[in-house]
């Protein structure tokens, strides 16, 4: 077997994902095995690949049913989300084209009632990327500022088939796109917490050698952390480290 090429494994089972989102979340066997062909896994290293697929939601062979991801509360969320649209009537697949067309050309009225019609897609959408460290109903808030924005670029599309396939693109790419923000943001939360609990250990072990709160300057040159360090810890932590004096 060819050397794993851990970054060439990474991009082809990105692909797969991909794939298995717009079959309904769900992939063969034989589309797995088609597109790591190059890599030519053992059977022992696509089973761990079938095995990650399933973790994350899609299907080798069948649907996998979504609900069985979601918590109690999203699933009362997303009922009472389904029934609010509901109110807005149905749209038959012959109005839906009509409608498009319109929207391509502009037509206020058209796109208002296109964003409608897709509202429960989005939702649909939304239970593909639950479970990742965000909202369901943020993830339904971005869709839908998603859906608004593109009915209004659809002018940019020859056929209405396209257009509407680049709508969804673009409602799953704004939830894509918010899922990496928060996993950015808890990181920088982690990484943040992590330093403001090494400075306020640290503080605490040279308070209790002196018997009192100790400065910046003296835990800088007591650890040789920087006092600029000392100091941003200090205000993340919103001045809260006890064995810390304040600057004046």
């Amino acid at each position: 077997m060819p050397e794993l090429s851990e970054v060439r494994f990474a991009q082809i089972l990105g692909q797969v994902r991909k794939l298995a989102k717009e079959q309904g979340n769900c992939i063969s066997e034989e589309q797995v095995q088609d597109a790591f062909a190059e890599l030519s896994l053992s059977d022992d290293q696509l089973s761990l690949v079938y095995d990650y697929l399933k973790k994350h939601k899609v299907g080798i062979g069948e649907p996998v049913d979504l609900d069985d991801y979601l918590t109690d509360g999203e699933m009362d969320y997303l009922e009472a989300y389904r029934k609010e649209i509901m109110l807005f009537g149905e749209i038959s697949e012959g109005e839906k084209e009509a409608m498009i067309l319109s929207a391509m050309a502009g037509e206020k009225a058209s796109q208002e009632r296109l964003i409608r019609f897709f509202l429960p897609k989005v939702a649909d959408v939304a239970r593909l990327y639950a479970g990742q460290g965000v909202l369901l109903e943020d993830l339904i808030g971005e869709g839908n500022l998603a859906l608004t924005l593109g009915v209004t670029m659809l002018g940019a599309f020859e056929h209405a088939k396209e257009s509407e396939g680049a709508l969804m693109q673009m409602v799953m790419d704004a939830m894509e796109r918010h899922i990496q923000e928060a996993v950015e943001e808890a990181d920088k939360d982690k990484k943040a917490a992590g330093k403001v609990n090494q400075v306020a250990d640290k503080a605490r072990e040279l308070a209790g050698e002196l018997h009192r709160k100790v400065t910046a300057a003296e835990l800088s040159e007591e650890t040789g952390m920087s006092e600029r360090y000392i100091e941003d810890a200090m205000r993340m932590s919103g001045f809260a480290i006890e064995d810390l004096e304040k600057n004046p």
